[in-house]
């Protein structure tokens, strides 16, 4: 989908506003965070993807030279040991 808009005064920058139905086609909503490239004369604005971190790809982090050990937290209080 191709459209013209304007460029408008929005303080000392330049604002173009987003269609509805273009920036929900592209998972763009208000507040969302945006990239914005320039390339040669052209501007490219595209959503930030949420990148999925699983719990697998967190596990296979841990190396010898990063694995931690145990942290003293003090005495138990309450009902921690039965």
């Amino acid at each position: 989908m191709t459209m013209v808009a304007k460029a408008q005064k929005w303080g000392n920058s330049l604002a173009v506003r987003l269609p509805k139905t273009m920036a929900e086609e592209c998972g763009i909503v208000a507040d969302s965070p945006i990239e914005i490239t320039r390339e040669e004369n052209s501007i490219i604005i595209k959503p930030v993807s949420k990148k999925q971190i699983s719990l697998d790809s967190l596990l296979a982090g841990i190396t010898e030279e990063n694995l931690h050990s145990e942290v003293p937290a003090g005495k138990p209080v309450g009902r921690e040991i039965w």
